[in-house]
């Protein structure tokens, strides 16, 4: 009895140890599995316009670390911003370098389970565009930086590795616009174009902070050559050209956003802010009240908040930067008045952007920068 008792023991227990085991494994196969088709479909969505939050800091960033500068004799407008604490400025450019660290890696893992959607982005001529950007936020955060100095052997190293990729993209972009002609450039033209433009001005400007003024010269004379181009190119363009999504009509800011930093990168070449650099800040300041006195423009774009909402702060910061260095150099009341709302502005449009993309992260629309076909296939374009 006690033998038939010890062969049926096992009979007893493996019936409920097997099942727990196995439901235990199959539970975990299947969380991974959920997690790793939420993250692919997720990675699917995501695309290199959203390097447009980390511009957005980034350049909000070199615009507080001018602000807060000691200046000697300064106006009284301009000691207004002397009250800023050094330690807020040194947590704004943290989190500009945290943003642009997180997008990169987000980024990185699309290329990785996604190449394709990257290769169409690649080749697609807006969203090639925003390529650029997250070398253009590299450029600004080393110029912002509170570590290093421009004279530093570090500093000089990764101003060659964030400028290399925007000669490569150079080369892609400028070499079909010259070697395709007009009708190519008619075609392919759009706000967006300019984002190349800026990356060589952003370079020009912190090669010239580093004392590199042959570097620096050779960079902005091919932004501000294609710039002319393009400026042209973009106002003479034909109502059949003009197909960009409403969702997607606040990259139009871009059009003042060129010509501040050419203003900026021209005055750091030259070392003073003269006769050139201030046409190029009347020039964008001109542009920005062309632009804000037509608000029905931005109207569809602005029932529903977005990625693409972004688009209005890193211009807004690119000219609060020239007029800052206007004011400098002018040292008038009302300059310094520009200068006092024009940064007040940024700093207020920034602040708004992250408050709505806190309280709108899980139900942020994707509004990918591509037009083609194909690629809004494969993101979410509105």
């Amino acid at each position: 009895m006690n033998n038939m008792e010890t062969l049926s023991q096992p009979h007893v227990v493996l019936p409920i140890e097997v099942p727990i085991t196995t439901t235990e494994e199959t539970t975990c196969k299947k969380s991974e599995i959920h997690i790793q088709s939420s993250l692919s479909s997720f990675l699917a969505q995501y695309h290199a316009g959203y390097f447009r939050i980390s511009l957005s800091l980034s350049s909000q960033a070199l615009l507080w670390k001018i602000l807060i500068e000691p200046i000697q004799d300064a106006h009284a407008l301009r000691r207004i911003f002397s009250l800023i604490p050094s330690s807020a400025f040194i947590l704004l450019w943290s989190l500009a370098l945290f943003a642009l660290v997180t997008l990169s890696f987000l980024y990185v893992l699309r290329c990785v389970l996604h190449f394709k959607m990257v290769k169409d982005e690649f080749l697609n001529h807006v969203g090639v565009n925003y390529l650029f950007v997250p070398w253009i936020c590299c450029l600004l955060l080393l110029e912002s930086s509170p570590i290093l100095h421009p004279r530093t052997l570090y500093y000089q190293i990764l101003w060659w590795v964030f400028v290399a990729p925007i000669l490569v993209l150079d080369v892609k972009i400028y070499g079909q616009w010259f070697t395709k002609g007009k009708r190519f450039l008619s075609t392919v033209a759009n706000p967006t174009s300019q984002l190349s433009v800026i990356g060589n001005l952003v370079g020009a400007q912190v090669a010239a902070k580093m004392g590199w003024k042959e570097s620096a010269t050779c960079m902005f004379s091919l932004g501000i050559a294609h710039y002319l181009v393009l400026f042209v190119t973009l106002y003479q363009r034909l109502p059949g050209n003009n197909n960009l999504p409403p969702m997607l009509r606040p990259v139009f800011f871009l059009f003042f956003a060129a010509p501040s930093m050419a203003s900026l990168a021209w005055n750091s070449i030259c070392g003073k802010y003269d006769s050139g650099s201030k046409m190029l800040f009347f020039l964008s300041l001109f542009l920005f009240m062309s632009l804000v006195s037509r608000p029905m423009l931005f109207k569809k774009s602005m029932k529903k908040f977005s990625v693409a909402w972004w688009a209005y702060s890193f211009p807004l910061n690119a000219l609060a930067l020239a007029s800052a260095e206007y004011a400098l150099e002018v040292k008038g009341a009302m300059a310094h008045a520009i200068m006092l709302v024009l940064s007040t502005l940024s700093v207020l449009v920034s602040l708004v952007l992250i408050v709505f993309t806190a309280l709108n992260t899980t139900s942020m629309p994707l509004p990918a920068p591509n037009l083609d076909s194909t690629l809004k296939s494969n993101c979410e374009a509105t």
